[in-house]
Parts: C-alpha cells; structure tokens; sequence
C-alpha cells in the first residue's frame, strides 16, 4: 500500500523529463538557426522596430564601404 504513489509518480516523472526535454531542444534548435534566443511575446512595435533596426544596420555597413 506504501508504493502505490509511485505508481503514479513515475509516469508522471517520465512526461514532465519529455517535456522539459522537448522545449530544451525546441530552445537550442531555434537558437541554432538565428542565433540567437527566440524573443516571447513579439508584438507589431517588436516586429516594426527589428525591421528598423536590420535596415540602419545594412545601411550604416554599406555607407562605410
């Protein structure tokens, strides 16, 4: 009767490991592919202001060459 929590807790165990595994993994793949963390919670203003940027950056690389 002392091990029938275990019964429970282990399956429950094994799920939140394969969860934790694929959001990890999730993680590092995106970070792979942008280099860079994924940005949570983007919004038009994030989106807006990430396409500003990139355009001052290529324009400020082009003007110094």
């Amino acid at each position: 009767m002392a091990w029938r929590w275990m019964e429970a807790a282990l399956p429950l165990g094994i799920i939140a490991g394969m969860l934790c595994i694929m959001g990890n993994a999730q993680y590092h793949i995106h970070k792979a592919a942008h280099g860079r963390p994924k940005h949570i919670g983007n919004d038009m203003w994030d989106v807006a202001m990430e396409r500003r940027d990139k355009k001052l950056v290529e324009n400020f690389s082009a003007a110094s060459h």
